[in-house]
């Protein structure tokens, strides 16, 4: 009885962090709204008005070569993850004060789940993971 319950438990958690995760087509659709400034992701991805987003999950902000970023971003300490782009996204200039990103923010929760859940699948290199 007890092994059956644990197998009740961990598919019902299973399924609740599936429901969590973002809806990676919806995220691509979002992300048309950040590519005036950013160029499209992949391995022919460059820096345009705003850098590469390749590879974002785990990178230091303001660490993407020969893009020029604010000092405000250089100097932010921030290493982007889900929880802090939310944070972000929602207001650029509220979470870096001096960033150069003008952009009137996200502020729909899940729009901005989808769009981390397309984002993150892009590693470094442009490949998706």
């Amino acid at each position: 009885m007890m092994k059956r319950v644990s197998i009740a438990i961990v598919a019902l958690a299973a399924s609740a962090g599936a429901a969590v995760a973002g809806d990676i087509a919806a995220g691509e659709t979002s992300f048309k709204k950040c590519m005036a400034c950013h160029s499209k992701l992949g391995e022919t991805a460059k820096n345009m008005i705003g850098p590469v987003l390749n590879g974002l999950k785990g990178r230091k902000s303001g660490s993407v070569s020969g893009y020029n970023y604010s000092d405000a971003n250089k100097n932010s300490g921030i290493v982007w993850d889900e929880g802090t782009f939310k944070e972000y996204i929602k207001d650029p200039k509220a979470k870096i004060p001096g960033t150069k990103m003008v952009f009137p923010g996200i502020k729909n929760e899940k729009d901005a789940d989808d769009l981390w859940s397309f984002l993150e699948q892009f590693g470094p290199d442009g490949k998706k993971k």
